[in-house]
């Protein structure tokens, strides 16, 4: 060790614009149409000298708005494929361990600065046809905030390391930060670029390794996420990928003696399924696994009646309805005032009529699919249930069509029933419903905000009142842990907003800040005694 080095000060990523002739634009479209033209051969990678995995099992992967668009195959692994990947990582621990963080730190970094630069292009371009977003959704997802997650990570990082105990006189005490005495399953989502990317490699970037099981209709952008890391130099087994049935790769890596370790996004069944698996094979652990999970939400809007009934419209279609409303943050429930609710019906009913649905190729498409039949089937039965429900009306909306893609059209509900389905459970696609409540109800109102779903993830308060802003902030303590004010429950930006719920919402463990990784280090405090005592006698038996 010749220095002790600091690491680059982290700024978020610029977002691009992609405006009609920009560079950027010119970039992207082209890499959209070569990676429409040569699909992809997505393998594993499980072998210690890294060389790609081809199982010849393989599903399809196709554009969600575009059915007919073979994107690519994704070669699948089971059980024995799982334990493989284990044992490469594993045999890999030590190694990446004793590489100095230094050295650790410029491979995320110089993935950063890749996803930032020449491979922007390509990574968007894999989120927009494989997850079906816009230019503007897959910017702020697989471009910024992923570079933000690999940069600010590392920032994080350095300062754990550099907490350090006290010392008395005639003592140094140090304080080491180890990884994990075993791996870490890393679950990831379809939903965003970013969080896929994040999940493997915030452990990895503390000495960790990692087992990574990508979501199956997210195998295109999660290949190339790496890809990227293995071209910034990633050393084999570090992490390890394996696509297959969820449930056969849980099964192995769960039941593993040296599972130390959960970092999962995804649905709160999920989530609780394995928290169960793993306390099933508790006393066969080397270690107590750390699990960290952010799973499912119901976002509430709330408005007081002097809230500006224009930016609250403007953050009902934004928050609803920005990527089919397939963000764990969506705006999802609304409850608004009598006295505004006509206005701003007809408000986000007009914005709406202006929104386009179609393929994100498409640079005027507001909106694309949803990301399978499987989603499609889910949240048109919600819009179905409100049509058939006579305590709801449908405002706006409430069609869909799958000739062509999973397209749902974005839908505004108005129910009666404050406890109706629609205001409880995840629908997880561009439906929000609202309960109009009588001005004098307010504080009923939010009352009845934090009671009725399980969840606890994202929410907003419309105000222009101190003193409601207050008492919103105050009764809706617990039901948020990441609340907005006079601002869309969507849009969390890595070192501004760490991200997280807690009830049903996951274990709140804030992706984008230090308190993510402090989950994946386990200290150790070293005391030396720099001059040693050669007596065993105290002075106070003299």
């Amino acid at each position: 060790m010749l220095s002790l080095p600091k690491v680059p000060s982290p700024k978020n990523e610029p977002v691009l614009g992609y405006a009609p002739g920009s560079h950027e634009r010119v970039l992207l479209e082209r890499a959209l149409a070569d990676m429409a033209l040569a699909p992809a051969e997505v393998p594993l990678y499980i072998e210690p000298d890294g060389r790609p995995t081809l199982t010849g099992k393989t599903i399809e992967i196709r554009a969600p708005h575009d059915h007919s668009l073979l994107l690519g195959h994704a070669h699948r692994g089971g059980a024995a494929e799982t334990a493989r990947a284990i044992e490469t990582a594993i045999a890999a621990q030590r190694g990446w361990a004793l590489t100095p963080f230094e050295e650790r730190a410029a491979i995320f970094l110089r993935a950063a600065e890749n996803i930032a630069g020449r491979d922007r292009p390509r990574i968007l371009a894999a989120t927009m046809h494989g997850q079906s977003k816009t230019a503007h959704q897959a910017e702020i997802d697989a471009a910024c905030e992923l570079a933000d997650f690999l940069r600010f990570n590392v920032w994080f990082a350095e300062r754990i390391l550099a907490e350090q105990p006290l010392s008395d006189a005639g003592i140094w005490n140090r304080s080491e930060a180890r990884p994990l005495e075993g791996f870490v399953y890393a679950v990831t989502p379809f939903n965003f670029t970013a969080i896929a990317g994040n999940l493997p490699t915030a452990p990895a970037l503390l000495g960790n390794v990692v087992l990574w099981k990508p979501a199956d209709n997210a195998m295109l952008s999660a290949w190339h996420v790496m890809e990227i890391l293995r071209e910034a130099g990633l050393p084999p087994g570090v992490i390890t990928f394996v696509s297959g049935d969820p449930a056969e790769i849980s099964r192995v890596a769960l039941s593993h003696r040296a599972f130390a370790g959960l970092h999962f996004t995804g649905s709160t069944a999920v989530f609780q399924q394995l928290w169960k698996q793993t306390a099933e094979h508790l006393s066969s652990y080397r270690t107590y696994p750390r699990l960290v999970g952010e799973t499912g939400g119901k976002d509430f809007i709330v408005a007081h009646a002097s809230a500006d009934p224009e930016a609250l419209a403007t953050a009902i279609v934004r928050g609803a309805f920005e990527f089919q409303g397939q963000k764990c943050s969506a705006a999802s429930r609304l409850y608004l005032p009598r006295s505004l609710w006509a206005g701003v019906r007809d408000r986000v009913a007009a914005d709406v009529a202006q929104i386009k649905l179609g393929p994100v190729t498409d640079f005027s498409n507001f909106m694309g699919a949803v990301i399978d039949k499987r989603a499609f089937d889910r949240i048109t039965g919600y819009q179905a249930l409100a049509r058939s429900d006579a305590a709801h009306s449908i405002i706006t909306g409430g069609g869909a069509d799958a000739e062509r893609g999973w397209f749902v059209e974005p839908t505004l509900v108005e129910t009666r029933d404050p406890k109706s389905r629609l205001m409880q459970e995840e629908i997880f696609g561009p439906v929000v419903t609202a309960f109009v409540y009588e001005d004098a109800r307010w504080e009923e109102t939010l009352r009845l905000v934090d009671e009725t779903s399980p969840y606890a993830l994202t929410g907003a308060v419309f105000a222009r009142d101190t003193a409601a802003l207050v008492q919103a902030k105050t009764e809706l303590l617990h039901a948020a842990g990441n609340f907005y004010v006079n601002d869309k429950p969507t849009g969390a930006v890595v070192g501004q907003q760490p991200f997280g719920g807690a009830r049903a919402s996951g274990t709140n463990d804030k992706a984008g800040s230090l308190w993510n990784l402090v989950r994946w280090v386990s200290p150790r405090t070293v005391k030396e005694t720099l001059s040693p005592p050669r007596s065993w006698r105290y002075p106070f038996l003299g």
